[in-house]
């Protein structure tokens, strides 16, 4: 009905949620609107709303550790009877979804399974304030852009006495540049919008568009300096830690990352290189995804998404078992039993070596394999549980089933 005023990518969020593979996702649009969603829960019950409420910034947090108790910029769409009514009910959903979203944010995936007891609880008990970004009205559909901010206080106490553990303390922010590299020659007439001109434009504007003040890991974006040429930039997408001294140089900071994308026409695939230091430790990630040669931008944004969530996992990871979330969790090694999905050979492959060389990680053994999964035993200092976050740091999707760890790739 309001397709042409939709200030954000909906089909983006609807395949997240038909798909219900990632546990929380940053979705933005370079139209500027940007969303936490809780994907696996992506309905909220609604809550009753007062008609005439007005929204405003109203209590927002004033301080810096509570920065991260802010959902921003969180995209709102409800349809009903009249004007009046789907606003009501785009503000309750949108509360509870938001309140949702931020447990998801604050609460190691590992223990996402707790969340479980505070399910019951209702959002406009711990709201502190709204505020209107964008809205646009018809006269069935209200659709909107808000932020919510909660109050941390309350739910501390909350997740403490459910025992839920979580960690709400930002990360020091890391400077991030992103870099579009074209694809290489010999692969066919490229895209006007994967030009260097244009998907430059687009990968920068996708990083732009999430909420990157209040994630725990803020970003500030960098533009490229002389100093980054295109050897030095090679050099970093393929792990060579002796450039790192140059990159931090040049940019003033020892926090400082590329986020590499680079389209493969051929295959279909954009692939994208984390890499640098960021609070956590200097690590090398890289992922490919499918790329929709006729919307690219869906692709972007994905990419982004995913790589934010990386980059928060890594410091979650890192805060809750005190210090080691990429290098071991220290202990005596203990086995644990892995059920590892993937799509085909050469993924398994991937994931196979990428997890035979996580820190601390011995004694891989393949005791099944089969089309579309494989039992693996391996030993780990600390048990499934340290694996867990270690491969979650990692980007991996993990679901704990007492000392069996199931992982799959985010998407």
């Amino acid at each position: 009905m309001l397709a042409s005023l939709l200030p954000v990518r909906w089909g983006v969020v609807a395949d997240f949620a038909r798909g219900g593979q990632l546990a929380h996702l940053y979705i933005a649009s370079r139209r500027g609107l940007v969303s936490w969603l809780g994907v696996r829960h992506i309905r909220a019950a609604a809550a009753g709303v007062a008609a005439g409420l007005a929204l405003s910034v109203v209590g927002f947090p004033a301080s810096a550790e509570d920065e991260a108790y802010t959902v921003a910029a969180y995209p709102v769409d409800a349809v009903a009877s009249d004007a009046v009514t789907a606003k009501q009910k785009a503000l309750a959903e949108g509360r509870q979804a938001a309140f949702r979203s931020l447990l998801k944010r604050l609460v190691p995936v590992t223990a996402y399974d707790r969340l479980d007891r505070v399910k019951h609880v209702k959002a406009d008990e711990l709201l502190e304030g709204v505020s209107v970004r964008d809205e646009r009205t018809s006269a069935t559909q209200y659709i909107a852009s808000l932020d919510f901010s909660f109050r941390p206080e309350p739910i501390r106490d909350l997740l403490r006495s459910e025992g839920v553990p979580f960690v709400d303390e930002q990360a020091p922010a890391v400077t991030l540049i992103p870099v579009f590299l074209p694809a290489a020659a010999g692969q066919g007439a490229v895209p006007a919008e994967l030009s260097a001109a244009r998907g430059s434009r687009m990968w920068r504007e996708v990083w732009a568009g999430l909420d990157l003040e209040h994630a725990l890991t803020p970003v500030k974006l960098g533009d490229t300096k002389p100093e980054l040429t295109a050897e030095v930039i090679q050099k970093l997408v393929k792990g060579d830690g002796s450039v790192l001294s140059v990159f931090s140089k040049a940019y003033g900071s020892s926090l400082v990352m590329l986020a590499v994308a680079q389209p493969d026409l051929a295959a279909k695939r954009l692939n994208v290189t984390l890499t640098g230091r960021d609070a956590v430790g200097a690590f090398v990630l890289k992922r490919s995804y499918r790329l929709n040669l006729d919307d690219p931008l869906y692709t972007g944004e994905l990419a982004a998404v995913i790589a934010l969530g990386i980059l928060e996992g890594r410091w979650k990871a890192l805060k809750f078992d005190g210090g080691t979330a990429s290098a071991g969790f220290g202990g005596a090694l203990m086995p644990v039993q892995m059920i590892v999905e993937f799509r085909n050979l050469r993924q398994w492959q991937q994931m196979q070596q990428r997890i035979s060389m996580l820190p601390g990680l011995e004694g891989m053994q393949v005791d099944g394999l089969s089309a579309r999964g494989a039992d693996v035993t391996v030993m780990y200092p600390g048990g499934p549980e340290a694996l867990a976050q270690a491969l979650t740091a990692q980007g991996f999707d993990v679901r704990q089933y007492g000392s069996t760890l199931q992982v799959s790739p985010s998407l």
